[in-house]
């Protein structure tokens, strides 16, 4: 069952590892990333940062479409990460099972305006969002569990 997937350009992180995993009483972890299977330093370094007692799986956007899709995913209370509002798009798109998505932290650039404390969005993101959101997905900020949902559509 999958209890959230959240954007965070960070991954693995405190707030992220403990804060929601705790909320979520999530016992597995998936880490959907094409460029994190392609780092093995950033990889071992996610390994450190999980919870003690939380299963971590990291895997390519692919790999992940078609373990979730497959149903080996079900057994777990599973909290998904993804790093971009372009991965949670393609995992939303492929896996009905997702049905909401919680945007996290996105970090500022040159080509992004801030929409809240912690999330700055590019056009495209912009467009992928409402596309989503236009097809029924709950797209929502919330940094941790203790804040209040802001409703994402209605900050872009």
């Amino acid at each position: 069952m999958i209890k959230l997937t959240r954007i965070d350009h960070r991954l693995l992180h405190g707030q992220v590892a403990f804060s929601w995993t705790k909320f979520l009483e999530s016992d597995c972890i998936l880490l959907a990333s094409d460029a994190l299977v392609k780092d093995e330093l950033k990889m071992s370094a996610m390994r450190m940062a999980k919870p003690t007692g939380v299963k971590l799986v990291m895997k390519s956007i692919d790999d992940s479409i078609k373990a979730l899709n497959s149903g080996v995913t079900d057994k777990y209370k599973l909290f998904i990460i993804v790093e971009s509002v372009e991965d949670a798009y393609r995992l939303v798109n492929a896996c009905p099972a997702i049905t909401s998505v919680n945007v996290g932290g996105m970090k500022s650039r040159e080509d992004r305006k801030q929409v809240s404390k912690a999330v700055f969005v590019s056009d495209d993101d912009v467009e992928k969002l409402k596309e989503l959101n236009n097809k029924g997905i709950e797209l929502f900020v919330q940094l941790v569990p203790s804040d209040k949902k802001q409703d994402i559509i209605n900050l872009i």
